[in-house]
């Protein structure tokens, strides 16, 4: 027993070894490959949070010394996921991760001194002197600022004289960047290119289109120039800097995971209400603005003043030379590669993708692409009330047509010509369209060509109506109506289009045109 406690006593004795610090500000190489939310197409990009997600991998080289060390990665994506992290290229592998999740921030300072003492100092407008005196953080709602002082309870920035807050110190558990912190070994001191690998949330892109009608016969055929934009968002508070930068289209398998718990931090909502009743205050006045900060003196380790957001977004460069076309100049364009059923958009040059910003670069760009245009309607959208159709532009995607390659789901644009130059004359979404498909884009509905559906009779077995539709234009348009149901005998000009019947015919200019037909019903 006395063996035991001796050893017990000696082990307690012996000094335990200290983990050096090893500290990686920024990546010298990173690539960042992005991969659509779910939302993508029929909505567009969240700005706050991107409800898509990346694959990023950094490279950096490390100074190791010998022993045990902390090597603290900072920097990395604000939504990383910690367990998707591969480190590789360390001498003895990883023993350990970590995620300092807590930000060096006015949000961070104020969660991490609650109930905790800071100085403020203000200073009085009429003579400039400065005081200073002590004072709590008891709570911090919203963002606001609730301190107890030696005459009672208020708020930061509402007594309305120049003020700031000062710590005495920044907490040691506070990072200044989002940063991964991995335990090592090494048996010698050692220099060493390691890559760090990881996925994050906050990360979204899309393509939007611009489709420009250049040429539109009387027979509906024409042509369209089609631009497509590649546009990227980052939602965290990082920027990628000469990003070899990538994005994936289609939808890998991937497994439902909790909430991701994004790190504390940001900037404070300081607002304050005037010194008056309610019904004084006049209603459109708001709240008052906190007051300029005083000029900057010598201060504790961290003190806040007023402060703002920025928000970078990439510009995009329009066709100066004229006004024929919206189409926008493509200086660098996408290039679409094959990574298995997925298709991959790389962009050929580095790019720096900035923090709560998007960056746009040309993805498609094909001028000169044949569609048609004709007026689409479908018999359960319509009644006995004449209401207007929808113009329909019409392509294939293949090259003979002017396209021939894939086309991501987005946001479309469609602009046509006129006397005051291109105008907007509609907006739709495109569906994900592989090579060899249809491409339809529902341009608007015209006040020119108008339909309704009346029912003629009821038999025991079916039902008769007629279709009737106008067209106030003094050219001829073509229309095609879907008929959604089973029908009763044939008719030469209803035809099958995806398994639905539809009925295709030229309507002339000033005139109309009435179809009739039978649909089966089932009895009980």
């Amino acid at each position: 027993m006395r063996g035991l406690v001796a050893l017990f006593l000696a082990l307690a004795a012996t000094p335990v070894a200290a983990q050096t610090p090893v500290v990686s500000e920024q990546p010298e190489a990173v690539s960042l490959t992005v991969y659509r939310g779910e939302k993508y197409g029929v909505q567009s990009i969240d700005p706050k949070w991107p409800t898509g997600y990346a694959l990023v991998t950094e490279t950096r080289t490390l100074t190791i010394p010998a022993g045990e060390s902390v090597i603290r990665f900072e920097g990395v994506a604000e939504g990383m996921f910690p367990e998707s992290a591969i480190v590789t290229g360390l001498p003895n592998g990883v023993k350990e991760k970590n995620r300092d999740a807590r930000l060096l921030s006015p949000l961070g300072l104020v969660d991490a001194y609650l109930k905790r003492q800071v100085t403020i100092t203000r200073t009085d407008r009429a003579t400039g002197k400065t005081r200073e005196y002590p004072a709590m953080i008891t709570s911090a709602p919203g963002g606001a600022v609730i301190l107890q002082t030696g005459d009672g309870y208020e708020a930061l920035h509402c007594t309305g004289l120049p003020e700031r807050m000062a710590f005495a110190q920044v907490p040691a558990n506070l990072s200044a960047k989002p940063t991964l912190s991995v335990v090592t070994q090494s048996d010698k001191p050692v220099t060493a290119k390691v890559t760090l690998t990881y996925m994050a949330a906050g990360f979204d892109w899309e393509a939007n289109y611009i489709a420009q009608v250049q040429d539109r016969g009387a027979d509906g055929k024409g042509k369209v120039d089609l631009f497509a934009w590649l546009t990227l968002a980052n939602g965290g508070n990082q920027s990628f800097n000469n990003a070899n930068t990538m994005a994936i289209a289609g939808k890998p398998n991937r497994e439902n995971r909790g909430p991701q718990v994004r790190p504390t931090g940001g900037g404070l909502a300081l607002k304050c209400w005037p010194n008056q009743r309610t019904h004084e205050v006049p209603y459109n006045l708001g709240y008052i603005p906190a007051s300029p900060p005083p000029p900057p003196a010598p201060a504790p380790a961290a003190y806040m003043d007023e402060e703002g957001d920025n928000i970078v977004v990439t510009a995009q460069r329009m066709r100066s030379e004229s006004l024929a076309s919206y189409s926008p100049v493509a200086v660098v364009v996408a290039e679409q590669e094959n990574l298995g059923d997925l298709k991959l958009y790389r962009i050929p040059e580095p790019v720096t993708v900035n923090a709560k910003g998007q960056k746009q670069v040309a993805m498609l760009v094909k001028p000169g692409a044949a569609f048609t245009h004709h007026y689409s309607a479908s018999v359960d959208n319509y009644g006995a009330q004449s209401e207007p159709m929808t113009l329909t532009l019409r392509g294939k995607n293949t090259t003979d047509k002017g396209l021939g390659l894939p086309m991501p789901q987005g946001q479309v644009m469609v602009f046509e010509n006129s006397e005051y130059g291109p105008l907007l004359t509609g907006e739709t979404t495109l569906k994900d369209r592989a090579v060899g498909e249809d491409v339809e884009m529902a341009v608007g509905t015209s006040v020119d060509v108008r339909m309704k559906v009346t029912p003629l009779s009821e038999k025991a077995n079916n039902s008769r109506w007629e279709i009737k539709v106008t067209n106030a234009r003094n050219t001829p348009v073509n229309i095609e109506v879907e008929i959604p149901y089973e029908l009763r005998g044939k008719s030469k000009a209803v035809t099958k289009i995806n398994g639905v019947p539809t009925w295709k015919t030229t309507v002339a200019g000033n005139d109309s045109a009435t179809l009739s037909y039978d649909i089966k019903l089932e009895r009980d």
